[in-house]
């Protein structure tokens, strides 16, 4: 299947498998399959090298006054260790019920051990959620398996428990593929949970789309995004005045504003 010299990493246990395949400086987990679940280029280990990872981190358009963060899905931890070093006053918990995946995550793609403002908790995250009631102000959810996403991370009791995870003015962030059959079905799941203030960001290819919720009323006016933008270009490099472009692209608004309840 795998060049033997790209692969750096294989661990199967319980039948579950994870494998790290490096090719031309780029290090990338595979759980079974083909599909890419995280990748990191070796020689900037904390930047973010895959769209959707770049994508997720919009939430920085929405809000700077995130300090509880909350991820479902470690993966290879590309976001996380992100926020890690560049948004300081974010402490995250990060839950994972794959402890090959941790361990991976720690000794290939140098995720941080022990650190207050990281914290990884190997649990069930559907059983974390439904525990922790408004608890966060950001809930990222990227919680693919080799298959796709499990169908009990994409219901409706899980989508409201996401929205109840949130405090008050929280931002909701999943990645999810464009190409799934259920695309739709999903979104207007999360359009149920969240009342319709939601919005789509397509990140490009391979396909992801980040979908955003909001529990609250974030300003959304797009004149104010796109000074937001520039402003966030100084610090992280990310363009986020594309996303801005995409969001205009894929949402209703009347030029000024996107349409959200």
């Amino acid at each position: 299947m795998w060049n033997f010299r790209d692969k750096i990493h294989k661990s199967v246990s319980d039948g579950n498998v994870v494998e790290v395949i490096e090719v031309d400086g780029v290090r990338s987990l595979y759980l079974g399959s083909t599909t890419i679940q995280s990748s990191m280029r070796v020689k900037a280990p904390f930047a973010l090298e895959l769209a959707y990872s770049r994508g997720m981190m919009c939430f920085l358009l929405f809000s700077n006054t995130v300090k509880h963060a909350l991820s479902i899905g470690l993966g290879g931890g590309s976001v996380q260790k992100y926020i890690y070093a560049t948004c300081e006053d974010i402490q995250q918990a990060v839950v994972e019920i794959n402890p090959q995946v941790i361990a991976t995550a720690h000794s290939h793609f140098y995720v941080p051990e022990h650190d207050a403002r990281l914290n990884i908790i190997e649990t069930d995250g559907i059983a974390y959620l439904q525990t922790h009631s408004n608890s966060a102000d950001l809930l990222m959810i990227d919680a693919f398996d080799g298959l796709g996403i499990p169908p009990e991370f994409c219901s409706q009791a899980f989508f409201d428990s996401c929205e109840a995870a949130l405090m008050l003015d929280g931002i909701f962030a999943i990645n999810l593929w464009g190409s799934d059959k259920n695309f739709d079905v999903y979104l207007r799941r999360i359009e149920q949970s969240f009342e319709n203030s939601v919005l789509v960001l397509p990140t490009g290819k391979p396909g992801n789309i980040v979908v955003f919720g909001f529990k609250g009323r974030p300003d959304l006016r797009i004149a104010s995004l796109r000074e937001r933008a520039k402003t966030l270009a100084y610090t992280h490099h990310i363009d986020f005045l594309s996303f801005v472009d995409r969001l205009c692209e894929h949402n209703p608004h009347n030029h000024k504003q996107f349409f959200v309840s």
